[in-house]
């Protein structure tokens, strides 16, 4: 399997694209591929996501990654096995179809922002989309069972890098320098305290420092520090109020050291599972995964980037469980789902937007 971890594989995009041999490349830049099945309106998205990660794969599968440090944890080429099952099935069906469906196969999910690129495409237009459906499939659910969501489904996701620069001098002088381990410390404190002082306790919220990197020897004061923080959230005015905040005691505490900065920000908002849309797709659902299976549940901690489509258009999210609570977790080296459920994956995706089509045809 040929796994990606960007945005731009080219080879990758080829790859899938062979499955889909009526799609359109829809930009050079994310290699994301896009196609319609039928005609007219309304239209509803389909999404899979085909990105890997940086990780060396130790499952020892007969299908297990060839390439050095790259492997599919997260089950992002489970989620494209699913979606082209499902274009197959849709595209034989194609003349009963009550207007179009829309293929949407992205890279760049894992690094938050690949969605976002496809919509400033133009992804959501010609022909306009009125509704999306994704699907992630998940090791440490019990197998078969489907979860959806209503409202809030992932967390959003904030992230800093922050570069700041000191002046570097000999530690018997440190008046002569600008310590930037000074700076990096503070700055790591003053995030990790800022959810505890400024966020309610009731709201979920999660605040990381992951990463200083500053410093070669004991006797020197060196010249430059980066530190790498991200933060989760799950309630979208305290998500605004934090990340306003932590801009705000960068800017104090490296000042206030007579340092000098920049920072790099990204930002993945929460996906959101329109209630209405829920509860009307709920009867198809129903027609494809026993009652006893299909469960309702609260938001989950991770992030996703469906929520810059979902940001746009009304859509929904559900968890295809592959395995059971013992697994090894989704991004585990040793991370493997079980195959047996692919065809409920297909099925929902096929099933849902054939009836979604039929009950909103105009």
């Amino acid at each position: 399997m040929i796994k990606l971890t960007s945005v731009n594989s080219f080879s990758t995009s080829d790859y899938y694209k062979g499955g889909v041999q009526w799609a359109k490349r829809r930009q050079d830049e994310t290699t994301g591929i896009v196609a319609t099945i039928g005609s007219g309106e309304p239209c509803i998205l389909l999404r899979a996501d085909m990105d890997a990660l940086p990780l060396q794969e130790t499952t020892d599968l007969p299908f297990a990654s060839t390439i050095p440090g790259r492997m599919h944890a997260c089950g992002h080429d489970s989620h494209t096995a699913m979606l082209l099952t499902a274009a197959r099935i849709l595209k034989d069906m194609e003349s009963e179809l009550k207007g179009t469906v829309k293929l949407m196969f992205q890279t760049g999910e894992e690094m938050g922002y690949g969605s976002k690129l496809m919509i400033d495409d133009g992804l959501l237009e010609d022909p306009k989309v009125d509704a999306a459906m994704a699907i992630h499939i998940m090791s440490d659910v019990e197998v078969g069972e489907v979860h959806y969501i209503e409202d809030i489904v992932s967390s959003s996701m904030d992230t800093w890098m922050i570069e700041i620069q000191g002046k570097g001098g000999h530690s018997s002088m440190p008046h002569q320098a600008i310590d930037p381990v000074v700076i990096a410390i503070q700055l790591s404190n003053a995030l990790n305290m800022l959810v505890g002082r400024e966020a309610p306790p009731s709201a979920t919220v999660s605040m990381t420092v992951g990463s200083i990197q500053v410093g070669t020897a004991p006797n020197i004061i060196p010249d430059k520090a980066s530190v790498k923080a991200s933060m989760r959230c799950l309630d979208i005015p305290v998500r605004d109020n934090l990340a306003a905040r932590v801009e705000t005691l960068i800017e104090h505490i490296v000042t206030a050291w007579r340092g000098k900065y920049h920072f790099t920000k990204f930002y993945t908002p929460s996906t959101y599972a329109d209630p209405d849309l829920v509860r009307s797709v709920l009867p198809y659902l129903k027609e494809i995964v026993p009652e006893e299976k299909l469960l309702l549940k609260g938001p989950i901690s991770g992030s996703e980037d469906f929520g810059y489509v979902t940001r746009e258009v009304p859509g929904f999210f559900l968890i295809l469980g592959g395995g059971s609570p013992s697994a090894f977790p989704m991004h585990n080296p040793n991370m493997v789902l079980d195959e047996s459920v692919f065809h409920m994956g297909s099925a929902l995706y096929a099933h849902v937007a054939k009836r979604w089509l039929e009950d909103n045809q105009r």
